[in-house]
């Protein structure tokens, strides 16, 4: 019970005092050794690759994936979604609905299932470069605004 209280009452207090501390994810204190730095780079690149694919696939400029907000805007309007939607996007809670939502339209653009896009959200490192690099065509946006709908005509 002490141990909940600590953790749920001081913890935070040492987030809103900005206590420093050192590198807790090894047992020494010590920081992470070089060749973990160079395998969380190598990922990193390689989504970012993938990324690249996916846009060009998709008609959008490749370098639109390194810019942080604005892929998210590129990435809304290749499954054809509005680009307000970014803006859910940046509300914590909602953009994870949004964000699953925005990845399942991303494989259905591509052909693929909602299995696919499922996958896109929660294992993106796999899914983006099979996405990006595999046979999978774009064959537009997935989710289409409503076709407006005419009244019927009028008889004479």
């Amino acid at each position: 019970m002490i141990l909940l209280m600590q953790n749920l009452l001081i913890h935070p207090l040492s987030l809103l005092a900005q206590v420093q501390y050192s590198y807790s994810s090894s047992s020494q204190g010590q920081a992470p050794s070089p060749a973990v730095l160079i395998a969380e780079l190598l990922i990193a690149l390689l989504v970012i690759v993938a990324m690249w694919k996916v846009f060009t696939k998709a008609g959008r400029p490749g370098w639109a994936a390194i810019i942080p907000i604005y892929n998210m805007y590129v990435w809304c309007k290749i499954v054809g979604r509005p680009g307000w939607w970014v803006i859910l996007m940046l509300i914590p809670l909602v953009n994870i609905i949004v964000g699953i939502i925005v990845c399942i339209d991303m494989a259905k653009s591509f052909g693929k299932g909602v299995g696919f896009g499922i996958g896109i959200a929660l294992l993106g490192i796999i899914f983006l470069p099979i996405l990006g690099f595999g046979s999978a065509q774009y064959q537009g946006p997935s989710a289409s605004p409503a076709v407006a709908v005419s009244p019927p005509p009028q008889p004479a």
